[in-house]
């Protein structure tokens, strides 16, 4: 049976569309598998994942609790990595703040991507007046420090995590909106996008058919770089109690 899958996996002459796409990316396992530093990332990333979804489970101890009986304790059997200043097990709040931290960037990328991602190809593409207007804004955005600007909207919005995700994400977009635009100056003029649109296509289904897909790939690789400056944004709302 394992045979017979794997067989049909790499199949050269795919009989559906399903089965290509399946074939693509078995392929494209087989291609990231033989990557060892690749492999040792995911382990890594779905190591933080598991401590977050396990966190009760990993660390029992309440992350809040204090006790000033037990402050600045050094790492011992009950507090592995010790106490803070009022007691809190360190151990617990690094686990439990792993769910937060993986919260707030989840949100900020599934608003993000989209948001630069159609700001960028929309304006790449149609080009004219919507290039001018779509990128002097972008512009104004990138021309402010993005935590500087992050806490004028959470002035703005009020303190909570939601607000921050919120003013994060309206700093956040413009490099991604710069990326997307790029990468559709570099297609817009290909040979396959003249052959769809003398089909009849509209600009609407074009992008979103054929130039999105396109500039997938740098948007992904730009927001995992950017995971990390996210954490720190949050970080520092959160310091000084906005977030």
């Amino acid at each position: 049976m394992v045979s017979g899958l794997r067989a049909y996996l790499l199949s050269s002459v795919p009989r559906s569309r399903t089965q290509a796409r399946l074939v693509r990316f078995y392929l494209s396992w087989l291609a990231f598998r033989r990557n060892p530093l690749a492999v040792l990332g995911l382990a890594i990333v779905l190591l933080l994942l598991l401590a977050a979804a396990f966190a009760p489970w990993l660390a029992p101890s309440s992350p809040i609790e204090q006790d000033l009986a037990a402050r600045l304790q050094p790492p011992s059997a009950d507090h592995w990595l010790g106490t803070d200043e009022l007691g809190r097990d360190i151990y617990a709040r690094i686990v439990h703040g792993s769910r937060i931290t993986l919260y707030i960037v989840a949100l900020v990328v599934v608003i993000v991507g989209p948001l630069g991602l159609l700001i960028g190809t929309a304006a790449g593409y149609l080009g004219g007046w919507v290039d001018v207007v779509l990128m002097r804004i972008t512009d104004i955005f990138m021309a402010f420090p993005r935590l500087i600007l992050a806490l004028a909207f959470v002035a703005a919005l009020g303190p909570g995590i939601e607000n921050a995700v919120i003013a994060i994400a309206l700093t956040a977009w413009p490099p991604y909106a710069r990326l997307a635009r790029a990468e559709t100056l570099t297609v817009r003029n290909a040979d396959y996008i003249a052959a769809v649109r003398m089909q009849g296509a509209s600009a609407l289904h074009i992008i979103r058919a054929h130039v999105v897909p396109m500039c997938l790939s740098s948007l992904i690789v730009r927001l995992t770089l950017d995971m990390a400056g996210i954490i720190l944004t949050a970080a520092g709302l959160g310091f000084l109690g906005l977030g």
